[in-house]
């Protein structure tokens, strides 16, 4: 009886224990934990093992748990909080990849479209893709996401605008960044919020992001503003500096933003390995009064030569150099700095759409008139669509890895697991590395200016599961 109650209390402790990261808010230009009132600052990492190419309907990087168990595992020794899916099939089931990630504190940043016919909008014609069918999916994609408590944000595009895209393109994103934002006003229990992400092009970098966050209801009420922007930049090149790279420009540039702006891609390849000195500079004090951090491009080595990892076809998994050396950068930041500012600038008054917010002579649009909501698009708005594929957390029983993985250097990690986070916690660079000439992967004393308190709940949380083993055990006896 007694195992029974203390099995009980701890089945009730773990319950709680599953939803570990805070649902965050927008603010002004912040992402905020409306709990604490912290500014959070996103260390992301693309994540599409076999890239945009290798998308096929069915399946999608966060469908199988067992994937998601291994990468979830070494992105939390990586000291990553977040990580943006680019496609993603609504009609699947992805509870237990969004759960575990949860349970890691890493948020997913969501793109809506995928790079197949009819799911995205066509840059050189964006009318004919603009269409009931179209939004339909992209409904889908929120219906899929809305329940997770760490889903931060939806990409309404990626880099659609460019020097190639008819010039009425961004109006088209700026209808379906209102006709999202008005599905998930009616149809989910919380508001999801949805941006861009812009190719870093200079000469269309500025007028997008004015294009895009200025509201003509004179507030932040205008559904058809993004929330966020984000861009993809990789003009920090091997052992750059904050003005070679041109990082004082873009600070100097953002700094009236309205809203949240971070680095959707970064990471520049050339030269090769990456040394990743724009880690301390973008979550540096001259940098994060502005920005709101990055994610790194990317995940899994693909023909683009940008990868961490080199993943193989028996789910084996092998660190390359990149991953090392970022993950010595990330341990030397203070996250208590990074994360634990209460944010500023939570009330900013975004700039109202007139013709003079387009300043270069690219010949970018001042036109605001937004295209209407097509046919039958609205009653999907006002009833939600039809049989929606709903996601939910389930229970992350299982912790250790099964797949083998090893560092750089060839050695085994040994005993690779997740480490569940207490409630209200986002993951944090932990002081990890990577074995080298031992086969053990014990973790080095943690760098990180978190706290013991911090350390303290983690320790609880591994204890619960390794008592509710203990006493499952006693049970049968």
């Amino acid at each position: 009886m007694f195992a029974i109650n203390v099995l009980t209390l701890l089945l009730a402790t773990f319950a709680s224990i599953a939803l570990a990261v805070p649902t965050l808010e927008i603010q002004g230009a912040n992402f905020v934990n409306p709990k604490t009132g912290k500014r959070f600052q996103i260390v992301g990492l693309a994540y599409q093992p076999a890239g945009s190419s290798g998308y096929n309907p069915g399946s999608d990087p966060l469908s199988d748990g067992a994937v998601c168990l291994r990468d979830a595992a070494i992105m939390q020794k990586l000291g990553i909080n977040a990580i943006r899916v680019y496609n993603l099939d609504p009609n699947i089931n992805h509870d237990l990849c969004a759960s575990i990630f949860n349970a890691v504190g890493i948020y997913l940043l969501l793109d809506v479209n995928s790079p197949l016919s009819g799911e995205s909008i066509n840059r050189v014609a964006p009318w004919e893709s603009y269409y009931d069918g179209y939004l339909n999916r992209t409904f889908g994609v929120v219906e899929a996401f809305k329940n997770y408590p760490n889903t931060l944000l939806f990409f309404s595009g990626n880099e659609v605008i460019n020097e190639e895209s008819h010039a009425t393109v961004p109006q088209y994103m700026r209808a379906v960044t209102r006709d999202l934002k008005n599905y998930i006003a009616k149809n989910s229990a919380r508001q999801i919020p949805v941006g861009y992400s812009a190719a870093d092009v200079r000469d269309l970098l500025l007028d997008t992001w004015n294009y895009l966050q200025c509201t003509e209801t004179g507030d932040a009420t205008d559904p058809t503003r993004v929330d966020l922007f984000a861009l993809n930049s990789y003009s920090w090149c091997g052992d750059s500096s904050f003005t070679t790279s041109g990082y004082d420009v873009l600070v100097s540039d953002f700094a009236k933003t309205s809203v949240p702006v971070f680095f959707s891609e970064y990471g520049c390849n050339v030269p090769y390995p990456r040394i990743w000195t724009e880690v301390p500079s973008l979550y540096g004090p001259q940098v994060t009064p502005v920005l709101s951090g990055g994610v790194v491009y990317e995940y899994t080595q693909e023909k683009s030569n940008y990868g961490l990892v080199n993943l193989y076809s028996n789910g084996s998994v092998k660190y390359l150099p990149d991953f090392e050396v970022l993950q010595a950068q990330f341990n030397t930041l203070n996250t208590t700095l990074i994360q634990g500012v209460t944010a500023t600038n939570t009330s900013v008054v975004p700039p109202t759409c007139k013709s003079s917010l387009i300043t270069t002579k690219s010949g970018f649009t001042t036109n605001f008139t937004i295209p209407a909501v097509p046919p039958g698009v609205q009653t999907l708005i006002d009833n939600g669509i039809a049989n929606p594929n709903n996601g939910k957390l389930v229970s992350v029983t299982k912790l250790t890895v099964d797949q083998y993985v090893e560092s750089s250097s060839g050695v085994k990690l040994e005993n690779l697991a997740i480490t569940p986070l207490a409630d209200d916690e986002s993951n944090v660079p932990s002081g990890a590395t990577s074995p080298t000439t031992t086969t053990s992967a014990a973790p080095a004393a943690t760098t990180s200016k978190k706290g013991a308190g911090a350390n303290l709940q983690r320790s609880w949380v591994t204890l619960a599961f390794a008592m509710m083993g203990v006493f499952g055990w006693l049970l049968m006896y």
